[in-house]
């Protein structure tokens, strides 16, 4: 409804149906052109712009950019020639009969107006300022689309479940602290000094308990909280579509989940081919380097570890050794490849090998002397090279050298400009382990249990059928039912067949190294649960705020969540977190000791 109190229509709904007619319109003056006695102002709302002309000097002159007015005018064509085609409403214009000022502005920190969409986005400031002011920030038409195409994710997410029979059920937000693989932010309660809430890392235990109740399909748009070290493109709260199901296996989720993720990319106009393809966890890790390969290019890995086993070269005496071609790349300059390895050390590696084929035919580069006869003369068809490419290499432990190597592809293809955001290229990974060592060095997860293993997702993911009955006697080899969807490089969401079995859920606890005592502690209202009669259940979730991302091509998720926090979990806006005062603190119960209390 666009008739209120203020306005008739939106600034797009003004077209030539109008022409003739009074309307009355409102928003902010998004710029002013004066043209000797005729005064031009655009006049945004949330939807567009329309051009407003004034022809009283008086009435344009106290006009300044982001006033909010009110407009009343006739609508009129404009005059031959100087319509504006890049405009929705480029064909028309207001002729001002009179213009109140609802609000005045002061001059802005930045730049927001409609006219700068098109230049340089480094006119815009740092992100902190752009936080600070969030809502002029949000005031900017790019970031006006990225939360309007988040809304209709929303509302296509919603429709398509409700059509295959889902509940929308909110979940608690202060529950007890349980084991799910990082950090609870905790919450004091005042009534019950020295106890605390946590802050859900997710509805995992929650959804279960909803299948156990008998609800069958569950939905929700749920927010989620993880004190985490702050890693680029995270946030501390987060929002995530969660999806449950019960007496389902995991075909049934994933086709489920199909059909959601095609009707949000229909809500933004895009068409997805179903079923979606599908890559083992190891073979992703082998191809890709990834668990959530970009597909968007080829360019595969090459491992080459049988090729140098015999080598005489001392780095590649490794129980890994892996390639990456680089097409082309024999004409880089030797800075460039210094700069490389640079890139290389800024991801932890020592750097990064390469060799150089030549369009001679000659092999070049700081590799080449240290290789056997035999193994320059073969390099070239074992990577599938010609001359004038490169090869980038990496040795040592599989996986850091395999994720190096994903991570040289990925940039290789950046810096190629094969990384179109509006190409989407969707995968699932499906067969993870169950479990991986805690002893990770490039792991950063919290390790749940007390064990030399952790679990690959969560601790209550099923084994695998093939490994029921003896994931536990060798949890290294141990497979999962478990997937992952990935889109463009991009894990945008994950889910697992859940476990509903007691006695399976006992001796995924046992190897994790959690005793029965602590599971009582931890999740006992989960196992109590499970006694009770559970259904075979399984769901899915995913990030909303990295699938919005995706959708929008937007560079980071703080581009499609409207009050982000910046590095560190800042909030620039609000200036959260912020120390509470002594009154407040005492009232917590945040320094409360049992001991003293005794006394």
């Amino acid at each position: 409804m666009s008739q209120t109190a203020y306005r008739t229509h939106h600034a797009t709904e003004v077209t030539e149906q109008l022409v003739g007619q009074k309307v009355t319109l409102a928003g902010w003056v998004d710029r002013r052109r004066d043209h000797g006695g005729v005064a031009f102002i655009d006049l945004r709302d949330n939807t567009g712009l329309v051009q407003v002309v004034i022809y009283d000097e008086e009435m344009a002159r106290p006009l300044r950019s982001e006033f909010v007015i009110q407009v009343v005018g006739e609508v009129r064509l404009r005059p031959d020639g100087n319509e504006n085609e890049h405009l929705a409403t480029g064909t028309i214009e207001v002729v001002a009969e009179s213009i109140e000022v609802l609000a005045k502005s002061d001059a802005l920190p930045f730049q927001v107006s409609t006219a700068l969409e098109n230049e340089s986005e480094n006119k815009l400031p740092g992100e902190d300022v752009r936080l600070k002011y969030r809502y002029l920030d949000l005031r900017r038409p790019s970031m006006q689309r990225n939360l309007k195409l988040r809304a209709q994710m929303s509302k296509a997410a919603r429709h398509a479940l409700e059509e295959m029979g889902f509940e929308e059920i909110e979940t608690p937000t202060m529950i007890k602290s349980t084991p799910e693989g990082a950090r609870d932010f905790v919450v004091p309660a005042r009534l019950v000094p020295g106890s605390w809430y946590a802050l859900p890392q997710s509805p995992q235990l929650l959804k279960q308990l909803l299948m156990v109740s008998g609800v069958e399909r569950y939905y929700q748009l749920a927010r989620c909280y993880r004190d985490e070290d702050f890693r680029a493109d995270r946030q501390p709260e987060f929002t995530q579509l969660d999806m449950e199901m019960a007496f389902v296996d995991q075909e049934d989720v994933m086709a489920m989940a199909e059909k959601v993720i095609a009707a949000i990319w229909k809500s933004a106009g895009y068409d997805i081919k179903l079923p979606i393809q599908r890559i083992t966890w190891q073979d992703a890790m082998d191809k890709y380097g990834s668990d959530k390969p970009d597909l968007r290019f080829g360019n595969p890995l090459i491992e080459l570890t049988d090729y140098f086993k015999n080598t005489p070269f001392r780095v590649f005496q490794a129980p890994y050794v892996g390639a990456v071609l680089f097409k082309g790349g024999a004409a880089t300059p030797r800075r460039q490849f210094d700069a490389w390895q640079d890139w290389a050390k800024q991801r932890g590696a020592k750097g990064l090998a390469y060799v150089v084929f030549a369009e001679n035919g000659e092999l070049k580069g700081p590799v080449a002397k240290n290789l056997s006869e035999e193994e320059r003369n073969g390099l070239k068809e074992a990577v599938g090279a010609e001359d004038g490419d490169a090869v980038f290499f990496a040795a040592g432990r599989r996986t850091s050298s395999q994720e190096l190597l994903g991570a040289v592809r990925v940039e290789l293809a950046r810096r190629a400009g094969l990384l179109k955001p509006d190409d989407f290229a969707f995968t699932w990974v499906v067969d993870f382990p169950l479990f991986k060592p805690t002893d990770d060095p490039d792991d950063d997860d919290v390790a749940v249990g007390h064990s030399k293993w952790t679990s690959m997702h969560h601790p209550f993911t099923m084994p695998s059928k093939d490994w029921i009955d003896k994931f536990d006697k060798d949890p290294e080899h141990a497979m999962s039912d478990s997937y992952d969807i990935v889109c463009n490089g991009n894990e945008m969401g994950g889910g697992s067949v859940r476990i509903h079995r007691d006695d399976i859920q006992d001796r995924v606890l046992d190897v994790l190294g959690i005793t029965p005592e602590e599971a009582a502690d931890k999740f006992g209202f989960l196992l109590e649960a499970f006694k009770y009669g559970a259904p075979p259940h399984a769901g899915i979730a995913l990030g909303w705020d990295r699938t919005a991302a995706i959708l929008a091509g937007a560079d980071s998720i703080r581009d499609v969540i409207a009050f982000p926090k910046a590095g560190g979990g800042r909030d620039p806006l609000t200036g959260a977190p912020a120390p509470i005062s002594a009154e407040q603190r005492a009232e917590t119960g945040v320094d409360y000791d049992p001991d003293e209390d005794e006394d």
